[in-house]
């Protein structure tokens, strides 16, 4: 089922509130997807979706070099499920390293996880713009 990403059913958002492992799919340099668990954050405000990670990380070398082949940034997907509900997020991601990005990442990665991550200073947030949901939640 496809949903609007600035204006998701309430809930789907609800679903992107709740406290859910996610997979972000990033494309390697040879095409192939690399997908690797993260906490995701759902901003339908903006239409964007945010992954914070470090500097030095398989999936943020992917992004970047995909960012660097391609206009527009990397084509990535982050999704979750629970049972039989599920939500997918896709859309170009960029890499953001300047302090207020990172730190507004991080307070909303707090938010839905109810933890404030470690201090670490290689990191940067893989921060997508989005163009599609779809997902049964």
């Amino acid at each position: 089922m496809s949903h609007d990403v600035l204006n998701p059913t309430p809930e789907y958002l609800a679903f992107w509130r709740e406290r859910h492992v996610c997979t972000l799919t990033t494309p390697r340099p040879d095409g192939t997807p690399h997908v690797v668990p993260v906490g995701v954050t759902y901003d339908p405000e903006a239409g964007l979706a945010r992954v914070i990670s470090n500097k030095h990380s398989k999936k943020v070398r992917n992004v970047l070099a995909a960012q660097a082949a391609q206009d527009g940034g990397a084509r990535v997907a982050v999704c979750q499920m629970e049972g039989r509900r599920w939500a997918t997020l896709e859309g170009r991601a960029v890499i953001r390293t300047d302090e207020a990005s990172v730190a507004d990442a991080v307070a909303r990665y707090a938010e839905r996880y109810g933890r404030t991550p470690s201090p670490n200073p290689d990191r940067v947030v893989v921060e997508i713009t989005l163009d599609r949901a779809m997902g049964r939640a």
